[in-house]
């Protein structure tokens, strides 16, 4: 990734203002609060939650580019110590997406968010159902039974949730997944060095601000 590529994803005033405009377009700053898409309460967040450099992480777990970046990404944020990541579940590919980030979801109350997060991204393959998600989350170490019952419980919640990332991503002009807003840039798949060497740009747009 290089400057060139950078100089294409140029948005203005991510980090700090109430509006975001990505790529230029005043239609789109009018229609997005930035913090509700840094900030919502209810979003899952993993990293380091005081972070100086904040990635927001659009996906759908039967995608195969976003699971093919996941696991740079993961490394960077680990390696780092410094990012904050906002996971935002956007379903887009099937029904069985939207069942997979339900079960994601459901288990943040039982602290296990991130383990089911990284249990559906090791699904090889971009076509996985429901039930096929729903074992690997029970292999790595969420509590089924739990799950279904808080899943019950706080449906509304997450419906809710999934529908504040929908028009978020919409309201920024997404066309599919993954997407990353870094900073004050936005891009799709990006490998291990290119999560790099966008964290170490924003970091450096942040000090010059």
């Amino acid at each position: 990734m290089n400057r060139r590529f950078f100089l294409g994803l140029a948005a203005a005033g991510l980090a700090g203002s109430s509006a975001l405009m990505l790529g230029g377009n005043a239609a789109l700053a009018k229609s997005v609060d930035v913090s509700s898409v840094l900030r919502d309460p209810e979003a899952p967040v993993g990293g380091n939650p005081r972070g100086d450099v904040t990635i927001v992480a659009f996906f759908d777990y039967n995608c195969p580019y976003c699971k093919l970046s996941a696991v740079d990404l993961a490394r960077v944020v680990k390696e780092d110590g410094r990012i904050r990541l906002v996971y935002k579940d956007w379903a887009i590919l099937s029904a069985a997406s939207v069942q997979g980030a339900q079960y994601a979801l459901a288990a943040k109350y039982q602290g296990k968010y991130v383990a089911a997060h990284n249990a559906l991204m090791r699904l090889s393959g971009g076509h996985r159902s429901g039930a096929e998600m729903l074992q690997a989350i029970k292999a790595s170490g969420v509590d089924v039974n739990r799950l279904q019952a808080d899943l019950s419980a706080h449906g509304p919640q997450i419906s809710a949730l999934m529908k504040r990332n929908h028009a978020q991503a919409l309201g920024l002009g997404m066309n599919g997944t993954p997407t990353y807003l870094i900073g004050d840039f936005r891009t799709s798949t990006l490998d291990y060095n290119g999560f790099k060497q966008a964290v170490a740009e924003a970091r450096r747009r942040q000090a010059v601000n």
